[in-house]
């Protein structure tokens, strides 16, 4: 049993993590929360503790005893990431073993602004590794959550149906001309909150590349399972590469649902720049991920896409 602390436990890819770790029964488990915890949020076995993320004396406090720091802190509301900054500095000095910056995506960041600061959070840990172990860490990455392909019906406890450019309801999608070959890695939002949990188990060292692969398939396998799970071929517009690179989207449709993070009067903005920046991204091998942490826990079955999906829309018109 070791003592887990949550920072941002409160979104929606945390309480499917915390969910699975309070499953095993194993761990004692902390939310930090910005605000007091919510009166319908009382799990048996987790705690809520409010932080000022800008206090780090108060943080090492918050932290002494901790084995291991989960961070879902959101990106978006803090440019610079001095929260994760400051919570990975009150690590060290409280004396946490393991710490997971806010991940849980894509393993390549090329043309994806929205996530630029993950990168700077790498950095970071780079920085404060450099000359000797400060803090082991990891870089949790499945993927495409599996769910989305599942827009608009909700698979996940927690996680939000959103929408991508393999739009299985419509029967259509769009993909990058020529990169029909791109990997992407898919996994569910349930297979990676257990294999997370599995991970905080395990007493071996942590990789620092955090890879999770529950399906590994290329574009046109996920054109093939759509025509198979959903009854027809899906319509495909293709997209220039040069075309995306200078921001024009040349397609007669584009996202519509957006992240509940994201404000009104950016969202349109933000809808298209994740259309071009994930077509563009995953023509680079961007959303192809590592599998590290399949590693670590051989004995973890994966979710099949196609049995998936083929359960989400078997009985949909």
């Amino acid at each position: 049993m070791v003592k887990v602390a949550v920072a941002g436990g409160s979104g929606q890819v945390a309480r499917e993590v915390v969910d699975a770790l309070v499953a095993t029964g194993k761990h004692e488990i902390t939310i930090f929360s910005r605000g007091p915890a919510p009166t319908a949020a009382s799990v048996s076995g987790v705690q809520w503790q409010a932080v000022d993320y800008s206090d780090k004396g108060a943080l090492v406090e918050a932290l002494r005893g901790t084995h291991t720091v989960l961070s879902f802190i959101q990106l978006l509301s803090d440019p610079n990431q001095t929260a994760q900054k400051n919570l990975i500095d009150a690590a060290i000095s409280a004396g946490v073993k393991r710490f997971a910056p806010s991940e849980y995506g894509s393993r390549g960041l090329d043309n994806m602004a929205w996530w630029e600061g993950k990168q700077k959070v790498r950095e970071y840990l780079e920085e404060v590794n450099r000359n000797q172990t400060a803090i082991e860490y990891t870089l949790f990455q499945p993927g495409l959550f599996l769910d989305y392909l599942a827009f608009p019906y909700k698979t996940a406890k927690y996680l939000d149906p959103l929408q991508c450019v393999f739009d299985f309801k419509n029967r259509r999608a769009i993909t990058v001309d020529g990169h029909e070959d791109a990997i992407m890695t898919l996994t569910t939002a349930a297979d990676m909150a257990a294999i997370i949990a599995k991970a905080v188990g395990c007493d071996g060292k942590w990789p620092t590349n955090g890879g999770i692969c529950g399906n590994r398939v290329s574009v046109a396998q996920i054109l093939e399972i759509g025509h198979r799970v959903r009854g027809r071929p899906f319509v495909v517009e293709k997209v220039k590469s040069e075309d995306l690179e200078v921001g024009e989207l040349k397609t007669s449709w584009c996202l519509e649902a957006v992240h509940q993070a994201v404000p009104d009067d950016q969202a349109q903005a933000l809808l298209k720049a994740v259309c071009i920046g994930t077509l563009l991204s995953s023509s680079k091998g961007a959303w192809e991920s590592s599998d590290e942490i399949n590693k670590l826990c051989p004995e973890y079955e994966f979710t099949s896409a196609e049995s998936f999906l083929s359960r989400v829309w078997d009985d949909k018109p």
